[in-house]
């Protein structure tokens, strides 16, 4: 059997669509995607390349041991990090000599700072090996300013900023140009040699690049203790002549003459300076997909908001406004999301991260308070707006199946663990409750609910009414009404909302489809 091949696959800065078209079908065709992380198991590179996955493929989740903190490897940091690529590699090689094509992924370029370069290194002697160039952060930054980098006989020196302050100084003075990377916990020493170089006033600051959460500021005005690895200095070569784009704090620009006084003045279009203070954060609820659902306080909020942030399924159903900004993403990044609206309402951006159904259900609530309990965002306001639940909307669909004492779970386990989703079924069951059942399945996870249904089954009988609503208000809304013994999981998927009776619920027939409620009357207290 022939050996599969390595792709390095460069995917670009950060935008999905600055994927090159080579690098997304090679992603689609691979049978492993492999990619690394810090231990929060968060994959910028995952991220980016999520819209090009197919369901099927093997993932490789390579999660590096150490970043920035210390260890106790015999080896040290240095130790922890190589004994990490070995296995890594071994890993990956698995998977070659089985025949199978492997697309490790990489930010960027593979070959420019890239992790990838150590696994090439371990494998490609052995295994056929190709690289996909992909855009740097160097460009993405350079088309931020919106100003050349270098132009003629320039040179451009780029620079780790984990250099010694002195070296990297001399570095500044001797080049024409210069992009500066790997900031985070080293800015304070670059600012200091940008400055002892005499280039402080020409440096910008260019944090996550091409995202949507990117932001652009001189680098002079940059909080220390607010840079992310993710970002990059630069230095351009010749004098701006344009205005560059300010999207965070203050940004030096080119002056214009005040035809009156003949004095500097900014050029057009920049924003107030008052424009910096905090703005607000409001999380609020669609409803689960019918417009009229959608709560005229959370419409209004809608329209004042000069920044939405969600799901991109999500974002869609808001109608566009001329001037507000639309920062969608995929389902898998709420921390992510909920830092980028925080950090957009604390330099003024009025911001509506938007759910479906209720903000407070499963959804974006939890993950913006949880995130604004940082230091950082403790003056940024956050207000949540409630809507209309997805269990309450299949349920109004078919009567009052959660008439009486209810729960909700999710069945996802990618935030918790199966056994306690388990022993949460398990114990409502017990309860004697009726049962909400969110997030039963998706295309990677299909075997949950025939597992839910075991583990209800051992306290419920067979002819418990369950409903199944798939898209309700939406335009291929489907609701049915089958029994437990019934249930078949394949006829469920992440858009399908179960409703689990108990032991009063009762279905019966009528002329308009078949009724279900639950009774708030229970034995004895059935006559009071």
């Amino acid at each position: 059997m022939s050996t599969g091949k390595l792709w390095g696959i460069g995917l670009g800065p950060g935008d999905p669509e600055l994927v090159t078209v080579k690098a997304a079908r090679l992603i689609a065709e691979a049978d492993v995607v492999a990619f690394h992380s810090a231990k929060h198991g968060r994959s910028i590179s995952r991220a980016i390349a999520e819209p090009y996955l197919r369901a099927g493929q093997i993932e490789e989740h390579l999660v590096y041991p150490v970043t920035v903190e210390t260890t106790d490897h015999p080896g040290g940091y240095q130790g922890a990090i190589d004994e990490f690529y070995e296995q890594a590699a071994a890993r990956l090689a698995t998977h070659l000599a089985a025949g199978r094509t492997v697309a490790l992924l990489a930010a960027g370029d593979p070959l420019f700072y890239s992790s990838y370069m150590h696994m090439h290194r371990r494998l490609a002697d052995r295994f056929d090996a190709e690289i996909v160039p992909g855009i740097t952060s160097v460009s993405a930054a350079s088309a931020a300013l919106g100003t050349p980098l270098v132009e003629g006989e320039q040179v451009l020196t780029v620079l780790p900023g984990t250099m010694p302050v002195e070296e990297l100084t001399e570095r500044l003075r001797e080049t024409d140009a210069a992009a500066i990377m790997k900031l985070g916990r080293t800015f304070p020493g670059v600012r200091q040699a940008l400055s002892d170089s005499g280039r402080l006033a020409d440096a910008y600051y260019v944090e996550r690049a091409s995202s949507t959460r990117q932001r652009v500021l001189a680098a002079a005005d940059v909080d220390e203790a607010d840079v992310p690895y993710f970002s990059i200095t630069l230095v351009p070569g010749p004098t701006p002549t344009t205005v560059i784009p300010a999207r965070g704090a203050s940004v030096r620009q080119p002056t214009v003459a005040d035809d009156r006084t003949g004095t500097a003045a900014a050029a057009p279009g920049l924003p107030d300076e008052s424009a910096n203070a905090p703005g607000e954060v409001v999380v609020v609820g669609l409803g689960p997909g019918d417009a009229d659902w959608t709560t005229p306080q959370v419409t209004a909020a809608l329209a004042e908001a000069t920044d939405l942030v969600g799901y991109t399924t999500y974002i869609n159903r808001v109608p566009e406004r001329t001037g507000q900004r639309r920062h969608a993403s995929d389902n898998k990044v709420e921390s992510e999301r909920a830092a980028m609206a925080l950090d957009l309402a604390k330099r003024g951006a009025r911001v509506a991260v938007v759910s479906s159904g209720d903000p407070g259900v499963f959804a974006m609530a939890a993950a913006v308070l949880e995130v604004s309990a940082e230091p950082q965002f403790k003056d940024v306001p956050v207000r949540v707006l409630p809507g209309l639940t997805a269990a309450n909307a299949v349920a109004s669909r078919v009567g009052a199946p959660l008439g009486h004492d209810y729960a909700m779970i999710s069945l996802s386990d990618r935030l918790k663990p199966w056994d306690v989703v388990a022993q949460r079924l398990s114990a409502v069951a017990a309860a004697d409750m009726a049962i909400a059942i969110y997030n039963p399945a998706s295309s990677q996870r299909r075997w949950q609910v025939g597992a839910m249904r075991e583990v209800l089954l051992e306290h419920r009988p067979p002819h418990t009414p369950v409903v199944l609503g798939r898209d309700v208000g939406g335009p291929t809304e489907s609701v049915r009404v089958i029994t437990l013994g019934e249930l078949d999981p394949d006829e469920v998927d992440m858009r399908t909302l179960l409703i689990i009776g108990s032991s009063t619920t009762t279905m019966f027939d009528t002329p308009e489809g078949t009724r279900v409620f639950t009774s708030r009357r229970y034995g004895s207290t059935a006559s009071r």
